[in-house]
């Protein structure tokens, strides 16, 4: 009760005194996390709330660099084994220093939280042991090389063992095992409503620009849009594209932030199934899966005209892509451009391939994930009906769509996924064959699956030196996309922020709205 007046109080302030307003920030987001639990989905948006309260070893940065957190460094001093340098001053909220025990809980809780819809396990999997050396000095030892182990971790917060030992995920939830070392200390949640956070006054890094914070769940972005055109939050996310470009040419009352992603959005097709859920003969009747020949992939990828969906459906807020990551991130080649658009050669591969009049098929994705993703469907849609193709869309939100896609139930379906922050994190998880022994392939919902190329990622992940690595993500990379057609990569969104002005925001190629990237425009 006491919680409850305060948080009162303080929102009768933020809206009459306008000298204490500046010591708050309210943000419109698209969405709440699924849960407060930092280990129970790996969600970008979950991991972001995780990333207030609590910390990992090392931090990605705006950019996605690593940079101290909880670990002041964290360094290979051989093939199996990591050595980490704890921070002396990172203290969880109750005061007690960050030990090896507390390193040693999170990474055995952290793969193994029941009901997880999105398991870290393939972040904690390769690591046998940790040891302690001295009060500061950590030994992490793995089963085999793993040259993404630290990026691998920095997705990865720190719980304490006394508080989270034994707690469940509804522990987290209410509140009652929300103990981190992060630089905001948890006030109230529940499902659908704000997040509200205050300011930790014992962090041990920077501090942050505000004091308290309240993330309001908005998921329509227009709604978003008025709220911050009307002064109810201070901050929105994921900007309508329109808007994005009222409120960047208003530089009297707003201001702007934006970034490109390192997300690709992409079509996932079920390569794997004879029968799949959502493909018929024209004439409705049952036929043996065309998807499953590279030819009709190919096909299907070479009539979507990308060009087309970057200008008019993101109007302009993305990049065409033809790699599984943007241009420079570590593992791209710069000759792995967008597929052109070419009706004809898509028709003849088709005819070649034994359908020559086509066939039906559904698209399926979310309405309310992605920036316009509904749209796109409906324009990828259009494209394949004009390579002769029968084809119908369906979308559903956010929850549905993902409880859908894990269970494999659409044939084709729209997807996005970030590297993290090689390409390598997009060929272990989303071209690997699903393989629950190795934790790979944990996110391939057309359940591809080709032996060499396998073969190649596994080299790829255990191989410490850069340029190696870097040569084996390409030759993976380019067997997946050129030869395989394993997805179909459409483009790179551009990711967005709005703010009244007088705060500003760092952009993230990540894609998470962070209160402590938020501060005030110098005067």
């Amino acid at each position: 009760m006491i919680r409850q007046l305060r948080a009162a109080l303080l929102g009768t302030a933020l809206i009459a005194t306008p000298a204490l307003a500046q010591d708050n920030i309210r943000i419109g987001v698209e969405a709440g996390p699924t849960s407060l639990d930092p280990h129970f989905a790996s969600l970008i948006t979950n991991i972001a709330f995780a990333r207030h309260v609590f910390q990992p070893l090392m931090e990605q940065d705006a950019k996605q660099d690593l940079r101290p957190a909880i670990a002041e460094s964290l360094r290979p001093i051989d093939e199996l084994t990591w050595e980490v340098k704890l921070n002396p001053a990172a203290r969880f909220h109750d005061g007690a220093p960050v030990t090896a025990e507390d390193i040693a809980f999170t990474i055995s809780r952290a793969g193994d939280v029941p009901n997880s819809p999105s398991s870290f396990r393939y972040a904690t999997r390769p690591i046998t042991a940790v040891e302690a050396v001295d009060a500061t000095t950590i030994h992490i030892r793995t089963s085999q090389p793993t040259p993404l182990l630290p990026n691998f971790l920095a997705l990865v917060m720190i719980v304490s063992k006394r508080h989270g030992e034994g707690a469940s995920t509804a522990d987290y939830n209410a509140g009652r095992a929300m103990v981190g070392t992060g630089p905001f200390r948890h006030v109230s949640w529940q499902p659908g409503s704000p997040v509200v956070m205050e300011r930790n006054p014992a962090f041990a890094g920077a501090a942050p620009a505000f004091q308290r914070v309240e993330f309001r769940p908005i998921p329509n972005a227009g709604a978003r849009t008025a709220a911050l055109q009307a002064g109810d939050v201070d901050m929105i996310e994921i900007v309508p594209s329109d808007a994005f470009t009222r409120f960047k040419a208003d530089t009297a009352r707003f201001a702007t932030a934006e970034s490109p992603s390192n997300r690709l959005i992409f079509l996932t097709l079920d390569s794997d199934r004879v029968d799949s859920p959502f493909i018929r003969g024209r004439d409705g009747a049952r036929i043996d899966n065309p998807l499953r020949d590279p030819r009709v992939r190919r096909a299907l990828s070479l009539a979507i005209n990308r060009d087309a969906i970057v200008s008019r459906t993101m109007q302009g807020q993305a990049l065409a892509a033809g790699d599984l990551g943007p241009p420079g991130y570590f593992g791209t080649s710069p000759d792995m451009t967008p597929p052109p658009f070419d009706l004809a050669e898509a028709r003849r591969l088709l005819t070649e391939a034994g359908y020559p009049n086509g066939f039906a098929v559904q698209i399926n994705g979310p309405n309310d994930r992605y920036p316009n993703d509904e749209q796109v469907v409906q324009a990828i849609a259009q494209m394949w009906t004009r390579l002769g193709l029968a084809t119908t869309v369906e979308t559903k939100t956010r929850s549905m769509w993902l409880s859908e896609a894990a269970q494999l139930r659409y044939s084709v379906n729209l997807a996005g996924f970030s590297p993290n922050p090689e390409l390598l994190g997009m060929l272990e998880t989303q071209i690997h064959s699903w393989n629950t022994t190795l934790g790979l392939g944990t996110a391939n919902r057309g359940r591809f699956s080709n032996p060499e190329i396998d073969a190649i990622i596994q080299r790829a992940r255990t191989t410490i030196h850069d340029d190696q690595r870097r040569a084996l993500t390409q030759q993976a990379t380019r067997m997946a996309l050129v030869d395989q057609t394993a997805l179909i990569p459409l483009y790179f969104p551009v990711n967005t922020w709005a703010l009244r002005r007088g705060f500003t925001y760092e952009a993230r190629t990540d894609e998470m709205t962070l209160a402590f990237s938020a501060g005030r425009a110098a005067r």
